[in-house]
């Protein structure tokens, strides 16, 4: 999924010769090596060069997943998903063991109309191979303006022959939160796809609406919040979300940086969420922000976690515009859970494990309004929604 960012961009400082360190001059000797006696000619590219000598130096830092240079498109790309609206065909992604792979097409999204199926993996766009290629490469070439085609030759799930599917690109709004009452229960369904922009907002209308519902005389006796393949994103949304569910004076995260100073974040003021049972669904593609909403609702008391171990991307990212417009993510501090716990490279562990196939379709809010997709899900076996819901149940009894 989409790696999260935390604060807005600085201009990076450039580094004078007299600082940089000796051993960067076996940089320019190989450099100038490939230059003068490549034979493949063709392939001297100064630019990839560049940016593949800084990936691979970034590499080197142990932060995966989370410190990462972008090029400047796709330095627009991720300001413009955590914005909530991009133009595109609409879908979650990952790349992963098997290939870069569609986690959901967006609700109503030109990806789902085309038929693009949680699941697939991505071989081709346009009728070039894309399965040796970066993540964010991928997906600028699948991006691109409105009412455009784009040919994508996917491997659906169980299947052994690739399909092209021609999606008309359009423009796509994300709505980072989504829910809906679970039929037959007086359960409620809450996913959090990301912590965008407005997604502070979004919760708050949300948890007004179902409040609404309670006022009307539809109980609800309890919440079951989705975190699955949730990225992350803005600290700050981070914050707002846990306020929701945590008394005022709980710890949501501590910050330590460079110099082992810590800084400590707790819930603040009022939040309509704070008395409902909770079971929180989590698995490997949550990740940032998402880690931290998951540990402090378990550290807390506030609910037991079902699913799979997290990602454990638990650094706080500094964006550094440089002077070509790419961007580097820089890990500057990093984040523990309220108990201290280290989140980089741990992640946080479910009280429940239900180990589960990422490319098995899940619930959302939407499938729970559709008889005919919920069944279908169901059987299919989507068994971390099953047991959250088991163990709400138990919560309430």
């Amino acid at each position: 999924m989409f790696l999260a960012g935390t604060l807005t961009g600085f201009m990076a400082r450039p580094v004078l010769a007299d600082d940089r360190p000796s051993q960067f001059e076996v940089f320019w000797e190989v450099w100038g090596l490939v230059d003068q006696y490549f034979v493949d000619r063709e392939e001297i590219d100064p630019v990839r060069m560049t940016y593949g000598a800084i990936q691979g130096m970034l590499a080197t830092l142990g932060d995966e997943n989370h410190t990462v240079f972008f090029s400047p498109d796709e330095a627009k790309q991720q300001e413009s998903q955590l914005e909530g609206s991009f133009e595109g065909i609409g879908a979650y992604v990952a790349g992963d063991d098997a290939g870069f792979r569609i986690v959901a097409p967006i609700h109503g999204s030109p990806a789902e109309k085309a038929g693009i199926l949680a699941g697939d993996i991505v071989l081709k766009v346009d009728g070039e191979e894309v399965v040796s290629l970066p993540q964010w490469e991928v997906i600028s070439r699948i991006r691109g303006p409105a009412d455009t085609t784009v040919i994508i030759t996917v491997l659906h799930t169980d299947e052994e022959t690739p399909v092209d599917i021609a999606v008309v690109r359009g423009k796509i709004d994300v709505e980072s939160v989504t829910w809906s009452r679970i039929p037959e229960t007086d359960f409620v369904y809450l996913q959090i796809s990301q912590f965008a922009a407005d997604t502070g907002d979004e919760l708050q209308r949300a948890l007004k609406a179902i409040d609404a519902e309670v006022a009307a005389g539809n109980p609800v006796d309890g919440i079951l919040l989705d975190l699955r393949n949730n990225p992350g994103g803005y600290l700050q949304e981070a914050l707002r979300v846990n306020t929701q569910f945590l008394e005022t004076g709980k710890i949501i995260l501590h910050e330590r940086d460079a110099s082992d100073q810590l800084r400590t974040y707790r819930s603040v003021g009022d939040g309509l969420a704070r008395e409902y049972p909770m079971v929180v669904l989590i698995n490997q593609g949550t990740a940032s922000a998402g880690e931290i909403t998951a540990g402090a609702l378990k550290e807390n008391g506030r609910a037991k976690l079902v699913g799979q171990p997290t990602l454990g991307t638990g650094t706080v990212l500094q964006p550094f515009t440089l002077s070509d417009g790419s961007v580097l993510r820089l890990g500057v501090t990093n984040w523990l859970t309220p108990d201290k716990n280290l989140i980089k490279n741990q992640g946080i562990e479910p009280d429940s494990t239900v180990e589960q196939d990422p490319a098995i379709r899940m619930i959302d809010a939407y499938a729970l309004e559709d008889a005919a997709k919920l069944n279908d899900i169901l059987t299919h076996g989507d068994k971390q929604f099953n047991l959250g819901l088991l163990q709400l149940r138990l919560a309430t009894k």
